[in-house]
């Protein structure tokens, strides 16, 4: 395994140097070695099944459960927490897993153990003394190293297969664009059963010998005292978090001036809430695009390359195009489906050869189901998901450019915009609002600002109040589920 000779050399390099602080302890490079040759024993005393689960918060813990799944010739399966007990219970089924690693706390969040799964519990071990040396077997890039099981907002979740060469290929790239060095630092909350949290938290800290910062829940006054005492010069977060930060009280641009990176993924970045991070701390959010299947970074836009609304270039050794209904190749400025290729593209999905095969075009690009246009230098710019885009009177029409304008309003904290069927107009926008605290709702004035800035066919038929949109473990808004809600006239 290549990724994992590479971690297990940068890891010896930093053998009596903190590799990564959590809420529990600091792990020096040598600890965690020393700890994941105890899991890879313990995987192979306790599991005779090809994947191992791992149920565990964000933290240094992560890193000597994947490495010693991996060290005993296991494929992962970090398990998403957020997701219900059904949905769980269904990817230990399907995964065919007979035993995970975990901590006591994560087992009663889930409810407790899972039927039929033999519990490695992390917590419960000593890692004194040296157990015997595992440098991991011998392995094809194409070997499994870690399946993903996907949300399941559109049916049961389906696990994403990223091999060695995808994982080893998407640090290299994601590495050599960015330029970073063992004098970097990471600070982040997202999950590390997320692709993202995984690949640039996890793996490419590991393998280029950076430090990690991690923190288990999102506390935004936490994240702030964290960058302030820490002084990380990364961090990554989604949308939802940037904006919670945004309104923490007693944080200023002295708190995040380490920072030589900002980025933002998982969804649009919206105007309202970069424009205001610029102006309270002096710090651009610059955006990446990809996903699960994509291991997951294809694009990033670096602070020198901003461009409103982009996502950057493609990384070193990607082909993107943008491609239109009738499979033509599209110019700049035009919009169609991403399609991705690239030794980062996933293997595929687990036990689902037929749906597999379906998400590759006939010239081997991965169908990414997210529209999009390109400038004439090859910088993204995503405008929506396929299956989210209206068809308004004939006129294409993306949420986001509805929903940027509303949540300029003073009274709206944010907004999701899904479409209705209308007989004469094919579909009309209905636009969900969740209000600033303390906010008292003014239909006329929102309804009044929206039509100063948008031609009269994106107006919004209608406005819906809610307490809070509904969002998925991410922080992404389930547009399914407002669609859902109005199908059933709620």
């Amino acid at each position: 395994m290549a990724l994992l000779r590479t971690i297990q050399r940068s890891l010896l390099r930093s053998a009596f140097s903190p590799v990564a602080v959590d809420d529990f302890r600091t792990w020096t490079g040598g600890v965690t070695l020393v700890a994941a040759w105890h899991l890879a024993r313990e995987v192979e005393r306790r599991s005779s099944a090809r994947n191992v689960g791992i149920l565990l918060p964000t933290s240094g813990m992560f890193a000597p459960a994947v490495l010693g799944t991996w060290m005993a010739g296991r494929t992962a399966v970090p398990l998403n927490y957020l997701l219900s007990r059904a949905d769980l219970e269904y990817i230990a089924k399907d995964a065919g897993l007979d035993a995970v690693i975990a901590v006591g706390p994560m087992l009663d969040l889930v409810g407790g153990p899972i039927p039929g799964l033999e519990v490695i519990r992390l917590d419960k071990m000593r890692f004194g003394g040296i157990p015997p040396v595992r440098l991991g077997p011998a392995a094809a890039p194409d070997d499994t190293l870690v399946i993903l099981y996907t949300s399941g907002t559109s049916g049961k979740p389906k696990g994403v297969m990223l091999s060695d060469r995808n994982l080893s290929s998407n640090v290299r790239q994601v590495t050599e664009w960015a330029s970073f060095t063992r004098a970097d630092s990471m600070l982040g909350v997202l999950p590390q059963f997320h692709s993202f949290g995984l690949t640039v938290m996890t793996l490419l800290p590991l393998s280029v010998g950076c430090r990690a910062y991690y923190t288990a829940r999102f506390v935004p006054t936490k994240l702030v005292e964290l960058a302030r005492s820490r002084k990380p010069t990364v961090f990554v977060a989604i949308p939802s978090m940037y904006n919670a930060i945004l309104h923490a009280k007693h944080a200023g641009a002295d708190d995040f001036a380490s920072l030589r990176y900002v980025v933002s993924g998982g969804e649009p970045l919206p105007d309202k809430v970069a424009e205001g991070f610029l102006e309270r701390f002096a710090k651009r959010i610059n955006e990446g695009y990809g996903l699960t299947e994509t291991s997951p970074v294809t694009n990033w836009c670096l602070p020198d390359e901003f461009r409103p609304h982009s996502v950057g270039r493609a990384l070193p050794g990607i082909e993107e195009r943008i491609v239109g209904p009738d499979g033509a190749v599209l110019g700049p400025g035009q919009d169609g489906e991403v399609r991705i290729k690239g030794p980062n593209v996933m293997k595929g999905y687990y036990n689902l050869p037929e749906l597999t095969a379906s998400v590759f075009d006939e010239h081997g690009f991965f169908r990414t189901g997210d529209m999009g246009r390109m400038d004439a230098d090859g910088n993204l710019s995503i405008t929506g998901r396929i299956k989210e885009m209206l068809i308004i009177s004939g006129e294409n029409v993306f949420p986001r450019e509805i929903e940027e304008v509303v949540n300029h309003h003073p009274l709206v904290k944010d907004s999701a915009v899904v479409g209705l069927q209308d007989p004469s107009r094919g579909e009309v926008p209905i636009c969900f609002v969740e209000l600033k605290d303390g906010a008292a709702w003014d239909e006329h004035s929102v309804r009044a600002f929206v039509r100063e800035k948008l031609p009269p066919y994106k107006v919004p038929r209608e406005f819906r109040v809610l307490e809070m949109l509904p969002r998925n473990p991410t922080g992404k808004i389930m547009r399914r589920a407002l669609s859902e809600r109005l199908k059933s006239g709620g």
